[in-house]
């Protein structure tokens, strides 16, 4: 019996631009290709669908929502390092379907008072470690909450560690969400808000 073989069969056309841009600022943190993968898949799932991304990094994830959302859907992207940020602006930039928003998500998240989302991807600290319950209440019942990094990187700060087993343990508690873990890919979250 053969392996199923997980690599993507498709990629945004923007990714390997931006790859090589925050390769060259050395941004180690770009979504991974099989997170990416699922986040287009998902995107997908969501015609017409206002999607939401807390911490843009150099714009791979956004690229692969962008790639797997059709004409109607809306994706705002929140990032809190414009320099960072720049790299997605100068790939992405003329997608009039993203909104680039440079800002503090925690920040973000205290002031955003418009519609909900139907997809939300949490690619950073606010809206995962702390906050996540606000992030859910921005959620459409149905709504699809995603979180990345929860497996073991060379990038991260020791305390890191602590902060995963802390969330994850804590995700069944979370009122309203049904989530799956996944060990694969960066070690995801998936939950749907009921």
């Amino acid at each position: 019996m053969s392996g199923v073989d997980d690599s993507p069969t498709r990629r945004p056309a923007a990714l390997a631009g931006i790859l090589a841009d925050a390769e060259a600022r050395e941004f180690v943190m770009s979504c991974e290709a099989r997170t990416g993968s699922l986040l287009a898949t998902l995107a997908a799932s969501k015609p017409g669908g206002r999607l939401l991304e807390l911490g843009t990094g150099t714009g791979a994830g956004a690229a692969w929502l962008l790639d797997g959302a059709e004409a109607g859907a809306r994706l705002t992207t929140v990032e809190v390092d414009p320099d960072v940020q720049a790299v997605a602006v100068k790939h992405l930039g003329l997608d009039p379907r993203v909104t680039f928003v440079t800002a503090d998500a925690d920040e973000w998240l205290s002031t955003y008072d418009g519609e909900p989302f139907d997809l939300a991807f949490v690619d950073c600290i606010p809206g995962k470690f702390h906050r996540m319950d606000e992030v859910v209440a921005l959620l459409k019942p149905g709504g699809l909450y995603i979180g990345d990094d929860l497996l073991p990187h060379p990038g991260w700060p020791a305390e890191h560690h602590d902060r995963v087993d802390a969330f994850v343990a804590g995700l069944p508690l979370v009122p309203g969400l049904r989530t799956t873990t996944l060990a694969w890919a960066s070690g995801l979250v998936i939950g749907v808000k009921s």
